[in-house]
């Protein structure tokens, strides 16, 4: 059995209605990332210099040394960036999510207090601001542990969100399994918090973002002046913002570094985006607890038995009857790359109808002979499946008049002689009257025609039936 773990599918098509409060249209997630002290230095006991996100063109890591331009860089965000910043969203009143590396955090006790004088979420963001690329999974779980240790001793209690950003592929979840997170954020995969199951634990997941963001500065392709950052989260804006009147209200992270947009140019551009927001109805600027809290409140998660995640004998005996009389189909899709995206009606159909469609023609006639006359004998001995049952019930079939009941069997008996099958309809997408009207006209079809019409009827069958069990 093979699994395949990543997620396409999401909140699917139809998305929940985030219920802002207060009917807002938009959330606006403001992410200050503070790294300055925790980044790479011999001075933290690190191998080598910093070499990520500066103004300095093509930096390089410099090992066994120090780098003064890029310390000093990465001072200018905690010295001057910080307390622009600072001033601009408490004067504004829009509180701030803070990204706190712990190790930076505690190097820097002027400006956490100042986060928490002005009722900033201080989350966080790993015990250095190095990459965790390549570390042990214990030694990544120990930086955690130690995390979580210095934060509560710096800022007083400990966090309840966490964003490592140079994460690893353990990061998620061994954040999620200390089960002591409100939030996590490693992820960019949504407009939208959604839950993520780790054996017994519903976490929540903020996704964050690398695009309406002022890394942007210093990567390329990326903005060089604050009027680009600005038309950039002004489009994002307007895009959310939209959605949201016509009630697909959305998040929309914008993550912020000191030493970057603390820069007089940069913020500029911030300062504009702010103001414009400020001047629609309907903003909402939460911290990301606000939003985990209104999350977990409005859209608690619910389990759901899921077909990636069964056992080879349940799956069977849960989808075996999906195709009438033919759990050889749920035999063979259970063998397939099924993964969260199979987890829905259409996912799972899709898998079934995979493995109907590359059967053998002989295969797929058994499939279609499995299949009751349409108020047949079959249903007046009462000896349908509960499936068939329910569906021929759907369309009245089950209380014809004497005359209709004589029609619909007459018309089985000449079908079946000339085309070596039951006549198969959909029965919940009709009614008795244009059932009657496709069987009249179907019957004078080749029988090539009818076998692939019949085919199609049993997918679509088959999908209305899985949608009365999945999401």
């Amino acid at each position: 059995m093979h699994r395949y773990p990543r997620d396409f599918r999401g909140h699917g098509p139809n998305p929940p209605d985030a219920a802002w409060p207060g009917g807002a249209k938009i959330a606006i997630s403001i992410v200050l990332n503070y790294e300055e002290g925790g980044e790479n230095n011999l001075l933290h006991g690190d191998a080598q210099s910093e070499a990520f996100l500066s103004d300095i063109a093509g930096a390089a890591p410099w090992p066994g040394m120090r780098h003064w331009n890029m310390e000093s860089i990465y001072d200018y965000g905690a010295r001057a960036g910080f307390w622009r910043l600072h001033r601009l969203f408490v004067e504004q009143n829009i509180p701030v999510t803070v990204y706190g590396v712990t190790t930076a955090l505690a190097r820097n006790p002027e400006q956490v207090a100042a986060m928490k004088s002005a009722g900033w979420e201080i989350a966080s963001h790993g015990l250095k601001w190095v990459d965790h690329r390549d570390m042990d999974p214990a030694e990544e779980a120990r930086q955690i542990a130690e995390s979580f240790r210095l934060h509560k001793e710096v800022v007083g209690c400990p966090p309840v969100g966490w964003y490592t950003g140079r994460c690893s592929m353990n990061t998620v979840r061994l954040t999620a399994e200390t089960q002591r997170l409100a939030w996590i954020s490693d992820t960019y995969d949504d407009d939208l918090p959604y839950w993520m199951e780790l054996g017994d634990h519903d976490q929540l997941v903020i996704p964050y973002t690398l695009e309406a963001n002022d890394m942007r500065f210093a990567t390329a392709p990326g903005y060089i002046t604050g009027e680009q950052f600005y038309q950039y989260l002004k489009d994002s804006f307007d895009t959310l913002y939209a959605e949201g009147c016509d009630g697909r209200a959305k998040m929309f992270s914008i993550g912020l570094h000191n030493r970057l947009i603390g820069r007089p140019g940069k913020f500029a551009g911030l300062k504009k985006f702010l103001d414009y927001a400020k001047s629609h109805d309907g903003v909402w600027f939460p911290r990301r607890i606000d939003i985990a809290q209104h999350w977990k409140k409005t859209h608690p998660h619910k389990r759901f038995e899921r077909p990636s995640q069964m056992d080879r004998a349940r799956f069977i005996a849960r989808f075996g009857s999906i195709f009438e009389h033919s759990p050889w189909i749920a035999e063979r899709a259970f063998d397939l790359e099924l993964g969260p995206a199979h987890d829905s009606a259409a996912g799972l159909h899709n898998a079934l109808a995979r493995m109907f469609r590359s059967a053998s023609a002989d295969e797929r006639l058994g499939v279609l002979r499995a299949h009751p006359d349409l108020a047949g004998k079959l249903a007046a001995a009462k000896r349908l499946t509960p499936e068939s049952t329910h569906e021929q019930a759907s369309a009245a079939l089950d209380a014809l008049t004497d005359a209709e009941r004589d029609t619909f069997q007459r018309l089985n008996t000449d079908y079946v002689a000339k085309h070596g099958f039951p006549f198969i309809i959909a029965v919940r997408d009709n009614t008795k009257a244009s059932i009657l009207a496709a069987f009249h006209a179907r019957i004078g079809n080749d029988t090539a025609t009818e076998f692939a019409t019949a085919c199609a009827q049993v997918e679509r069958i088959a999908e209305l039936r899985l949608k009365d069990q999945l999401p």
